[in-house]
């Protein structure tokens, strides 16, 4: 897809209910341009994510997602042996009467037998966008690993040879910065950081995700979003949150906030008890 400009990238992403802003749009568009990945970060729940699943759609390719996690090792990422059917291929040769060692050993390792995890799919897939999300929640040794796989996307199978990406994938990495990532994978990167949207911006997500929501409804969630985000919790609601409260208003017949209905749907939108207690002890949902 040629895509000539980052307004028409947010174009693009805006069709599909995405809508980003001035910086976000020319990161992305750049990243596609130039062949890099891009490196979102920010708190949970602006819409990292969400921009890699939007832009699967909009170039038309399958997202792959490898969500990252404590002790995640490359085997994981990358492939693995399927043994089970190793084995019931061995017995069916015994079975047959085959006995060449040299071939049968040829054959469990045949490429049929390989297990494609998320990053070998994504090398193997034309196109491709590969999600790394939440890159902060991996090990050190992961991240160095990550870091020669997005070089040159490239993987050596030692019993089959060398499998290179024909088009490299788009790749998103994303991070909650739970830890620093270190400097040499952002390096190979484009780096954007995604604030909370705007207020304005906001209203208009809830509104183009949410049409059944009045203006009214959608102006007073998001006033009252951003008054939560400053009042020092320990999780604030990004946008993900803020659409789930709103749609759990929608779902309950709200025409507007109401006090009342936005403290027995605060659950939607705050997911730590010591939030809730605060915001419920604050009087700042009577504001609403």
């Amino acid at each position: 897809m040629d895509i000539e400009s980052p307004a028409k990238l947010a174009d693009l992403l805006d069709q599909h209910a995405y809508l980003a802003d001035e910086g976000l749009s020319t990161a992305a568009f750049l990243a596609l341009r130039m062949g890099r990945p891009l490196f979102l970060e920010g708190e949970a729940g602006v819409g990292k994510t969400e921009l890699a699943k939007t832009m699967a759609l909009m170039l038309d390719a399958p997202l792959i997602r490898l969500q990252c996690y404590e002790g995640l090792d490359a085997a994981q990422a990358l492939y693995d042996w399927d043994f089970a059917r190793q084995l019931l291929h061995l017995k069916a040769a015994e079975a047959a009467g085959i006995t060449d060692a040299g071939r049968l050993e040829g054959e469990i390792y045949d490429r049929r037998f390989l297990i494609a995890r998320p990053l070998l799919r994504a090398i193997e897939t034309d196109p491709a966008v590969l999600l790394v999300d939440e890159i902060d929640r991996a090990d050190d040794e992961f991240e160095a690993f990550l870091l020669e796989v997005l070089s040159d996307f490239t993987i050596s199978v030692p019993e089959l040879g060398t499998i290179s990406a024909r088009t490299p994938p788009v790749v998103v990495v994303t991070s909650n910065r739970t830890r620093e990532v270190h400097d040499a994978l952002k390096r190979r990167c484009l780096y954007h950081w995604l604030e909370h949207p705007s207020f304005e911006r906001e209203v208009a997500i809830l509104l183009r995700r949410l049409p059944e929501c009045t203006e009214a409804l959608a102006r007073q969630v998001a006033s009252t979003a951003a008054r939560l985000r400053e009042h020092g919790l320990v999780k604030p609601p990004g946008i993900a949150e803020t659409l789930d409260w709103t749609e759990a208003l929608l779902t309950l017949g709200a025409r507007d906030l109401d006090p009342g209905l936005a403290a027995v749907t605060l659950g939607a939108a705050l997911k730590y008890r010591e939030d809730v207690e605060k915001v419920l002890g604050s009087g700042v949902l009577g504001r609403a």
